[in-house]
C-alpha cells in the first residue's frame, strides 16, 4: 500500500508523519540550515515502501522575507505610480515611537520602472500602452542582473490587456526571468496592497522555485516518483508549479498545516469549538475554529509588509522553546522574540548556546528529562542550562527556580495575549472553547494558559509534537479566485454575479481536472466581501453554491447587518451596503489518513517511568513521570504529573487531571 508522507520544516525541528494501511508513524529531527538537506536526511530514516504522495510545509518563503534574501526584482508600473510601494498607507505602526522605521521597499526606487499607459476606473483605455517604452525597459532589465519582474498597472484588475501585453513584449525581447502579473496574483482594487503582494510574489518566486526544483530533482534521483504537494497559507495544498507561481501564498505554510491537523483531531475527539496553540522552537501560532470552520482572513502584514492573499487566520508571537530571556534597560524580564533556533539552540543542547531560553527553564524545573530528549538530540545538560539561567538569577536577585519560573510566566503572558486577540477581541468567549495544545512545547504550557483564560479543558493530541505534519496529509487541494466590483448591492443584478462565479467555476474545474480530482470530490464555495458605503474594510460572507436570485441579494444585505452587529457590536440597517469582491474557493477533497485507536486495556501504574522533583510554580513536588505510549484508553492521571511522549511532553499541574480518549489524545480538565 502506498504511503502518504507529510514533512513540516520548522525553525528548530523537521517533523515527519507517514500513513499507510490505518497506521501512522512519526519522526522528529533537527532542522538543518539548508531545508532540503534535513528533508532528505529524514527520508533515509523512514521505513521502506512505495511513497504515493508527499505533502510539504516549508518556511523557505518566510525565511527569505525575514532575512532579506529575496531575488533582485524590477517593478513595471503605470507612469506616475512608481512610489506607491514606498508611500503605502501612511499608517504608523507605533504612533508614539519617534524612532520607528518602516521596512525598506522590496524593490529600490531605481528598479521601479514607469511605462506610459492608462485605464480609467471602469477598465477602459484612455492612454494606449507605449510598447516602445516597454521594449526599452526590457533592455535595462536584461542588463541589470534582475531575477524577477512584477507588473502592476492601474486598474488592471478590471482589464488585464495592458499587463498581458507587457509580459508578451518582455518575452519577445528575451527577458527570461519569472514575470508576475497583478491581474493573476491579486485582481483586486487597493493599489498599495495589490502592488505589495505582486512584488512580494515576484521577489520570492525564484527562491521558492529554486528550492522546490532542487528538492524534486533529489527525490527523483532517489527513485521517488510520488507527486510533491506544498501546503499554502489558505489551508490547502497545491503542486510545485502553482506553489512557486504564487510564492507569497506559502508564507504561512507550516502554521496552516497545524490548524488543519488540530481541526482533524478535535472533531474526532468530539470538540468543534477549538482554540489552537502551536508552540514550537521559535514561535507560537494561535487560531480559532468555531463549529469546525477554520477562520480565514483576506490578508495580513508579514514583516511589516501587507500580503493580501487568503490565509488561515493565525496570530503569531515570538514565544517558543528557543525564545531567549533577557533583561530590558528598565530591569524587567523579557522573553523573545529573538530565538536560539536550531543552531546553536538552547544552552542545554550543548551546541554553543549560552543565553537562557524557555527550554532551559523547563529543564531546570524538572519538566523535561535530561536523559530522554526529543528529536534524537544527545542528553541535555543541566549544568549548561543552570549557567545560562544564572544570568537572570544574578540580574534579578532570585533563586534559580524562581528565575526559571519567571521566564515561563513571561512567555505564557505573551501567548495569553495572543489568544485574547483571536478570541475576546473578536467577540468569542474562550470559556466556550477547548484549547488544542501541540507542537514540541505547547503541551508544557497548555494547562496554565487554559487556567488563566478560563478555558475548561485542554486537548493534547496523540502526536502533538508533529501535528502540523499530520495536518499536511489531511489537507485538501484548494484554489481561490477573486474579482473586484465595488457596486452597491441594491444596484447589483444576480445575472452579473452568476456570470462571474460561473467563469470562476470553469477555471476551477479545469485546474482540479488537471490535478486528477474526480467530479464527486470537488466542492465550490462562493463568497462575497461586503461593507457599508464609505468603510475602509470588508466582511466576507458565504454565498449559496447555485445561481443567485433577487431574494438572495436581499437576504445577503440582512445577513451583512447581522454579522456586522455580531463582530463590531453595532449595525446600521438603513445604510447602503456595497459588494466589493466576489470570491470562489475550489476544493479538491483528498483521502484522509485514519486516526489509529489505542487499546483500552492496560495498567496505568506500569506506565510510570520514575518519580522526580518537579516545580509547578508553588514549590517542588515529587511527581510521577508517565510514558505516554504505555497509557491505555480510559486511563486517568491526577495532577501533579508529567507525561512524556516521543515528540512532546505534557504537564498536568496540581488541581488538574488528565484522561486518555479512544484515539490516545490527552484531555486535561483544568
Amino acid at each position: 500500500m502506498a504511503i502518504s508522507l507529510g514533512v513540516d520544516v520548522g525553525g528548530t525541528f523537521t517533523d515527519f508523519v507517514w500513513a499507510a494501511g490505518g497506521e501512522l508513524g512519526t519522526l522528529k529531527a533537527p532542522t538543518t540550515p539548508s531545508q532540503e538537506e534535513g528533508f532528505l536526511a529524514g527520508l533515509e530514516r523512514l521505513p521502506t515502501g512505495e511513497i504515493g504522495r508527499i505533502v510539504h510545509g516549508t518556511t523557505v518563503a518566510t525565511n527569505a522575507l525575514l532575512e532579506g534574501k529575496w531575488a533582485v526584482t524590477a517593478l513595471i508600473t503605470t507612469a506616475g505610480f512608481r512610489d506607491v510601494l514606498e508611500i503605502g498607507r501612511q499608517v504608523r505602526p507605533s504612533l508614539y515611537d519617534l524612532f520607528c522605521d518602516r521596512p525598506p521597499p522590496l524593490v529600490p526606487r531605481e528598479w521601479r520602472l514607469e511605462v506610459p499607459e492608462r485605464l480609467d476606473a471602469r477598465g477602459r483605455a484612455i492612454h494606449p500602452l507605449d510598447e516602445g517604452a516597454v521594449r526599452e525597459l526590457a533592455g535595462r532589465i536584461k542588463a541589470g542582473g534582475i531575477r524577477a519582474v512584477a507588473v502592476v498597472l492601474l486598474f488592471s484588475f478590471l482589464n488585464p490587456a495592458h499587463e498581458r501585453r507587457v509580459e508578451k513584449i518582455l518575452r519577445e525581447e528575451g527577458v527570461e526571468v519569472p514575470i508576475s502579473l497583478s491581474c493573476e496574483v491579486l485582481p483586486e482594487f487597493r493599489e498599495y496592497e495589490r502592488t505589495s503582494t505582486t512584488v512580494m510574489t515576484a521577489a520570492l518566486r525564484p527562491v521558492v522555485e529554486g528550492y522546490l526544483s532542487r528538492l524534486s530533482t533529489a527525490l527523483t534521483s532517489r527513485g521517488i516518483a510520488a507527486p510533491l504537494l506544498v501546503m499554502r497559507s489558505n489551508g490547502g495544498v497545491a503542486g510545485t508549479g502553482e506553489a512557486a507561481r504564487m510564492a507569497a501564498s506559502l508564507l504561512l505554510s507550516g502554521p496552516a498545516g497545524g490548524v488543519i491537523g488540530a481541526r482533524r483531531v478535535g472533531l474526532a475527539a468530539g470538540f468543534s469549538h477549538l482554540i489552537t496553540l502551536d508552540m514550537g522552537g521559535t514561535s507560537a501560532d494561535v487560531a480559532l475554529i468555531r463549529g469546525g470552520e477554520i477562520a480565514l482572513t483576506p490578508g495580513r502584514e508579514i514583516a511589516g509588509r501587507p500580503v493580501r492573499l487568503p490565509m488561515v487566520d493565525v496570530h503569531t508571537v515570538g514565544a517558543g522553546g528557543g525564545s531567549i530571556a533577557w533583561i530590558d534597560p528598565g530591569g524587567g524580564l523579557r522573553v523573545g522574540p529573538r530565538s536560539a533556533g536550531a543552531v546553536p539552540g538552547p544552552a542545554c543542547y550543548g551546541r554553543g548556546g549560552t543565553e537562557p531560553t524557555v527550554t532551559d527553564a523547563h529543564l531546570l524545573l524538572g519538566h523535561l528529562p535530561a536523559n530522554r530528549p526529543l528529536g534524537g538530540l544527545p542528553p541535555l545538560s543541566m549544568g549548561l542550562a543552570g549557567k545560562a539561567v544564572g544570568r537572570i538569577t544574578h540580574a534579578l536577585g532570585l533563586p534559580p527556580e524562581k528565575a526559571a519560573w519567571g521566564i515561563l510566566e513571561v512567555v505564557g503572558a505573551t501567548m495569553e495575549r495572543a489568544i485574547r486577540v483571536i478570541s475576546v477581541e473578536r467577540g468569542h468567549d474562550p470559556r466556550e472553547f477547548t484549547l488544542v495544545a501541540f507542537g514540541g512545547a505547547g503541551p508544557l504550557h497548555g494547562a496554565f494558559l487554559a487556567r488563566a483564560l478560563g478555558i475548561p479543558r485542554v486537548l493534547v493530541p496523540a502526536r502533538a509534537g508533529v501535528l502540523s505534519a499530520l495536518g499536511l496529509i489531511s489537507a485538501d487541494l484548494v484554489h481561490t479566485f477573486v474579482r473586484s466590483l465595488v457596486v452597491p448591492l441594491d444596484e447589483l443584478s444576480p445575472d452579473r454575479v452568476n456570470g462571474i462565479l460561473s467563469g470562476f467555476r470553469r477555471q476551477a474545474e479545469g485546474i482540479l481536472g488537471s490535478e486528477g480530482v474526480p467530479p464527486g470530490a470537488r466542492k465550490y464555495l462562493p463568497a462575497a466581501d461586503l461593507r457599508y458605503r464609505g468603510q475602509a474594510y470588508e466582511l466576507t460572507l458565504s454565498l449559496p453554491d447555485r445561481p443567485l436570485t433577487e431574494g438572495d441579494i436581499r437576504e445577503l444585505t440582512e445577513e451583512f447587518h447581522r454579522e456586522h452587529g455580531r463582530r463590531y457590536g453595532y449595525a446600521v440597517p438603513g445604510e447602503p451596503v456595497e459588494l466589493v469582491n466576489l470570491r470562489l474557493t475550489a476544493v479538491g477533497e483528498t483521502e484522509k489518513p485514519e486516526l489509529p485507536m489505542v487499546p483500552g486495556k492496560g495498567n496505568v501504574g506500569e506506565a510510570v517511568i520514575e518519580r522526580r522533583r518537579v516545580h509547578f510554580g508553588d514549590g517542588w513536588i515529587e511527581a510521577p513521570i508517565y510514558a505516554r505510549e504505555g497509557l491505555p484508553a480510559g486511563a486517568e492521571i491526577p495532577g501533579p504529573a508529567v507525561i512524556e511522549g516521543a515528540e512532546s511532553t505534557c504537564l498536568v499541574p496540581p488541581g488538574s487531571r488528565a484522561y486518555v480518549d479512544a484515539y490516545g489524545n490527552l484531555i486535561l480538565e483544568v
